[in-house]
This record gives structure tokens, C-alpha cells and sequence, in this order.
């Protein structure tokens, strides 16, 4: 299996990519860095999972 890369473009508001910085920042990386390191982490998915549930009784999806 070859591993190759991809780019991954994502538009956010500057309040958001703001909280990103500051967290980044607080690590000592960069916000690409902070974001990649967040999406690998064991438990992504269930928290992933975790808050689109929330999201969806929010607007009263479920």
C-alpha cells in the first residue's frame, strides 16, 4: 500500500481560526500542525461521533 498525500482545504471564520491559533500557540505549533495532530488522535472518532450527535439534538435533527 503506498502512502501518499493529499491537501485538505477548510473554510472558517476568523473568531474560529482565532481559538485555533491561541491553542496551537499554547502547544508551540503551528495551526496545520495543531489541526493534523487533533484529526490522528485514538479518540477522534467517538468525539467526532459525540458531537454531531449534540449538533443534531441541538437543532432537534434526532
Amino acid at each position: 500500500m503506498s502512502m501518499g498525500t493529499d491537501v485538505l482545504s477548510v473554510r472558517m471564520d476568523q473568531e474560529l481560526l482565532e481559538r485555533l491559533r491561541r491553542h496551537a500557540a499554547k502547544r508551540g505549533m503551528s495551526v496545520q500542525d495543531y489541526v493534523v495532530r487533533t484529526l490522528i488522535r485514538d479518540d477522534f472518532d467517538q468525539r467526532f461521533q459525540a458531537a454531531v450527535e449534540e449538533t443534531d439534538r441541538f437543532y432537534g435533527v434526532t
